[in-house]
């Protein structure tokens, strides 16, 4: 007994290759959001969230978000911070008073803008949208 397979090809569609604006140079067009966009986790992501995420940031954004739904969730409002330090980087969030809630040291990073962003009500927002 022979069996034969048929072998179907098909032509895969293929967007250029993207290059992140890991500058972020976009980002000061953001200090309000029109829409929310579905984000990690069931929070909601405003427009200049979504442009980090989008430009090689989704790491951090992915991060954030698994810390506060895991070990922050009863805080209404919270400050997040990541800060460089040549390749390495730390995230930091704070209840917004100066209280240091969480810290998560990253010992490379190719990120080349310090990020400051707010959660309140399930949204993750940049400062400037607030």
């Amino acid at each position: 007994m022979t069996i034969r397979v048929k072998r179907h090809t098909r032509e895969i569609q293929t967007s250029p290759v993207r290059s992140d604006d890991l500058e972020l140079k976009g980002m000061g067009q953001f200090i309000g959001t029109e829409q929310y966009h579905s984000g990690f986790l069931g929070v909601n992501l405003t427009d200049g969230v979504a442009y980090i995420s989008e430009n090689g940031y989704s790491w951090f954004v992915t991060d954030v978000i698994a810390v506060i739904k895991t070990k922050l969730i009863n805080y209404e409002f919270l400050v997040i911070n990541l800060k460089l330090d040549g390749k390495k980087a730390k995230m930091i969030i704070s209840d917004g008073n100066d209280k240091v809630l969480y810290t998560q040291n990253y010992d490379f990073t190719d990120a080349k803008r310090e990020i400051h962003l707010y959660f309140q009500n399930n949204v993750m927002m940049l400062s400037s949208e607030y």
